[in-house]
């Protein structure tokens, strides 16, 4: 992907996301609901089992929802979110997110989120629920 797939907005995002950076997110797409991110699983991100931890995946996905809801360029949170782990992934795994809004009304909107494996199997599943709560995140021009 190219920077013309990420939203302006989402660019911004990305660069000041430590906590998407320092876990190895990379954003792939991003535009005003929808966005697509990739995390290749590192040692680093394992449990006491060998396998990503259930954290992690839900930050993956949490980051990814939050670059489909911000590209509205409107400072948005989660208000909340449920998670389904479907299947382990492990060191050298390759994951996808693809957030995707479902309902947006007033301040309040709704996005599905799915995290594959780069072959299509899911690994998990999470709805999140989000909320404006802020004006504009880069100045419009």
């Amino acid at each position: 992907m190219t920077n013309n797939d990420i939203h302006p907005v989402a660019r911004h995002l990305a660069e000041h996301d430590t906590a998407a950076r320092e876990l190895g997110i990379e954003v792939l797409e991003a535009r005003p609901g929808y966005a697509r991110c990739a995390l290749t699983i590192a040692p680093r991100h394992t449990n006491p089992h060998g396998m990503c931890h259930g954290g992690v995946l839900f930050t993956f996905a949490d980051s990814t929802f939050g670059y489909a809801c911000n590209a509205y360029n409107q400072v948005t949170v989660a208000q909340g979110a449920d998670i389904d782990f479907i299947r382990p992934s492990k060191p050298g795994d390759r994951l996808i997110a693809v957030a995707e809004e479902r309902a947006r009304a007033g301040r309040s909107g709704i996005y599905d989120i799915a995290v594959t494996t780069e072959a299509g199997e899911t690994v998990a599943l999470m709805r999140g629920r989000s909320r404006v709560v802020g004006g504009a995140i880069v100045p419009e021009s």
